[in-house]
């Protein structure tokens, strides 16, 4: 994301440092930031973070969501009976909560962070 003419940040990353602060005070594990600007237009940041135990996520994600409220965002949450996996729904910014394994299995910061050179593409 580029900075505005001011010199300040975009709304959308300042909302994901505050994401990334507000995970961080709630003891959220191995938190990761994808820049998804060129790769996507869903949102303009993913934020990855790990819990020790479904209950913690679960916690997280209730947080999370209200943080977002706080910036006047009303978010989307998926996955929350589980506890495995959540994802919470920002609009400009997606956060997913995994417990360790089940982010280890789904990977998908190297789904994301793949890039391909375009002469290694190979097209019918």
């Amino acid at each position: 994301m580029s900075k505005k003419k001011n010199g300040s940040a975009p709304p959308s990353e300042k909302l994901k440092d505050s994401v990334v602060n507000a995970l961080d005070q709630d003891k959220a594990e191995e938190i990761v930031t994808i820049d998804l600007a060129g790769k996507t237009s869903i949102a303009d940041y993913m934020v990855i973070a790990s819990g020790r135990s479904a209950r913690q996520i679960t916690a997280l994600a209730e947080k999370i969501s209200e943080h977002l409220k706080e910036h006047g965002i009303k978010p989307r949450i998926e996955g929350r009976q589980s506890g495995d996996w959540i994802l919470v729904d920002g609009g400009d910014i997606i956060i997913h909560l995994f417990r360790p394994e089940v982010r280890k299995f789904y990977s998908i910061e190297d789904i994301w962070n793949v890039t391909y050179p375009s002469d290694k593409l190979q097209t019918p």
